[in-house]
């Protein structure tokens, strides 16, 4: 890999293992230590995520008018600052306040580290978005290790050691984006294939994708939010909560050489994709009747492997599917539509527990995903439709 893209993989796990300290206790914090419901707790997150929807969109758009290095400062800058403030004011309701704005700081960064690694590793194709989500879930590791440790001595020093984490991706970013060269990522052979394909409809193929990838999302989140306070009911400890993320992020770096070996014989993004969902599924069934740590842990892997194949392949389609000079917009579009999953999910996961128990919440997940599967077959029939047409012609 390029030294360009080791930097980006550097500043990911820095950016991430700070933002991990936070957000797998944000719910337990909301609802625990702050005494509001997890309705409250959903529509707190619900502000976080939306913010991170507009910043995604910004980040990308960004991108493609003043490029990667300016646009990741000005995320950066953002978080940092409201960051700094959290960790000075973080009773109700300036805990929301501030959690808001990080939520668009950190949507801002993540488009054009996308897009800036497709960029200055055009030959690795699908291996540099892998690349970028492996050092996130690296981070993760770190973080959740660290901040389940953390907070089981003080939330306040969760605050200060998010802050400093930032503190050092901003330097990372400052002197060690500046010289990296952004161009246009050059057609792929795939590109070639489909270049009679107008850009609308390319951009609709996405959209449909991105839905499924959207209601992957509203799932995953559960893990974070419903199942994270439903966990705590069950007097499994913050350590062990935190533990799970650990195991998420260990299994997914460790775990390269097995999925790598896994992705070579499955032919198509497509099917990589719904295999994932399917194995998402299974990991709900379990979870939906677990009542100890060793059931939880056992859903938590089922769903790193179930990730493993779905993350990453879909910023890789949209790389794929981006004309030329709009790559930082469909990587914003992608990483919108994820946040959008995580901004609706809490507020419903709340809604549902609160009303109806975890059971109805675990069987809504599962029809979602089985939209999900549904959609990632149907996004590019209009696509392949008209390759059909063309080469009768």
């Amino acid at each position: 890999m390029p030294r360009a893209l080791w930097l980006l993989i550097i500043g990911m796990v820095v950016n991430v293992t700070g933002s991990s300290f936070l957000w797998p206790l944000n719910t337990i914090y909301i609802h625990d230590h702050l005494g509001k419901s997890l309705s409250v707790a959903g529509i707190a997150l619900m502000l976080n995520s939306g913010a991170s929807v507009i910043g995604n969109l910004t980040g990308g758009i960004l991108f493609d008018k003043i490029g990667g290095y300016k646009s990741i400062l000005l995320g950066a800058g953002i978080s940092l600052a409201s960051l700094i403030g959290l960790t000075f004011w973080h009773d109700w309701p300036m805990y929301v306040v501030f959690l808001t704005m990080v939520g668009f700081g950190a949507g801002i960064i993540f488009p054009p580290m996308y897009a800036m690694a497709g960029s200055v590793w055009k030959e690795g194709g699908r291996k540099s978005f892998n690349a970028l989500y492996v050092s996130q879930n690296l981070g993760v590791a770190i973080g959740a290790a660290l901040g389940g440790f953390v907070a089981s001595f003080s939330f306040q020093l969760i605050f200060i050691a998010n802050t400093f984490m930032y503190l050092v991706f901003l330097l990372i970013a400052v002197f060690g984006y500046k010289g990296i060269q952004i161009e246009s990522v050059a057609p792929t052979s795939a590109r070639k294939k489909k270049s009679f394909v107008k850009d609308n409809t390319k951009l609709y193929a996405l959209l449909i994708l991105c839905i499924g990838y959207s209601l992957c999302w509203v799932g995953y989140v559960q893990w974070q939010t419903t199942i994270a306070s439903f966990t705590q009911e069950l007097n499994i400890s913050l350590r062990q909560y935190s533990l799970l993320w650990t195991i998420n992020g260990a299994l997914i770096v460790l775990g390269q050489p097995a999925v790598s070996l896994l992705v070579s014989r499955i032919k198509s993004l497509k099917t990589q994709i719904n295999i994932g969902i399917i194995i998402f599924i299974v990991s709900y069934a379990v979870v939906s009747v677990a009542h100890q740590f060793a059931a939880f842990l056992a859903g938590m892997i089922i769903l790193t492997i179930g990730e493993m194949l779905v993350w990453p392949a879909v910023p890789t389609i949209a790389n794929d599917l981006a004309p030329k000079g709009r790559e930082g917009f469909y990587q914003g579009i992608i990483n919108s539509m994820a946040t959008g999953g995580r901004m609706v999910g809490p507020l419903l996961g709340g809604v549902l527990v609160d009303i109806y128990g975890m059971s109805m919440l675990f069987s809504i997940i599962i029809v979602l995903l089985v939209i999900s599967i549904f959609t990632t077959f149907i996004y590019d029939k209009k696509i392949r439709k008209l390759k059909s047409v063309a080469h009768a012609n």
